[in-house]
């Protein structure tokens, strides 16, 4: 992939981005040999899903929620479930339509996306479920993220701050490391860096005694 040094920013942009992929590579080897090739079963089958529907519906993102690992006993989960599934469903077409749009960036995508998922229970602060359900309209294109992930950019200096539009920032983000990428990288997609950085932002092992 080219790089670009034309400028002082972009030599220092580079050196960053080369440092986290020396760590991000060898994470998403260590995700790949960890974590079971059934795991994610859920998400593509809703990916799958959600490419011939073109919207998800209440089971969809129930089942997300679960392959989050997030609690459903919360208030939003009874406000969600208190919605037809034809609202939740022309809502999700609308973030799904906005996602695929291949004429926007992107980041731009994502900020579209997410600014429409606003509008259901449950999605109008944090990203951690919002970024699933997008990710599974446009697996090639978007990327999930979450606590483990905001942990991992911190740990590898990449600033991602909690202001308004920090999906569509992450997209730039992970834009920025794909265009810095190094030849193992190649192909990467930006689901494959977020599960290098899920694998580089979990917890330390407890060490035994």
């Amino acid at each position: 992939m080219k790089k670009t040094t034309d400028t002082p920013a972009d030599e220092e942009s580079a050196a960053l981005c080369d440092r986290a992929w020396n760590v991000l590579i060898p994470a998403r080897a260590g995700y790949l040999a960890a974590v079971s090739p059934h795991y994610d079963e859920v998400f593509y089958d809703i990916a799958q899903r959600t490419e011939h529907a073109g919207s998800l519906g209440k089971t969809d993102i129930a089942a997300l929620t679960v392959w989050k690992r997030l609690s459903a006993q919360t208030r939003w989960v009874t406000e969600l479930m208190s919605l037809p599934d034809t609202h939740v469903r022309a809502v999700t077409e609308r973030a799904v339509t906005a996602v695929r749009d291949t004429t926007l960036p992107r980041s731009e995508a994502a900020r579209t996306g997410r600014g429409v998922i606003w509008e259901l229970p449950g999605f109008r602060s944090g990203d951690a479920l919002a970024s699933a359900i997008l990710t599974a309209a446009a697996p090639q294109r978007m990327a999930v993220y979450d606590r483990r992930v905001q942990h991992a950019l911190d740990t590898l200096g990449l600033t991602l701050t909690p202001t308004p539009g920090r999906y569509g920032r992450y997209l730039q983000l992970l834009d920025d490391l794909l265009h810095h990428g190094k030849a193992p990288s190649d192909g990467w997609s930006a689901r494959d860096i977020d599960t290098a950085l899920y694998w580089t932002g979990r917890p330390a092992p407890v060490p035994s005694r």
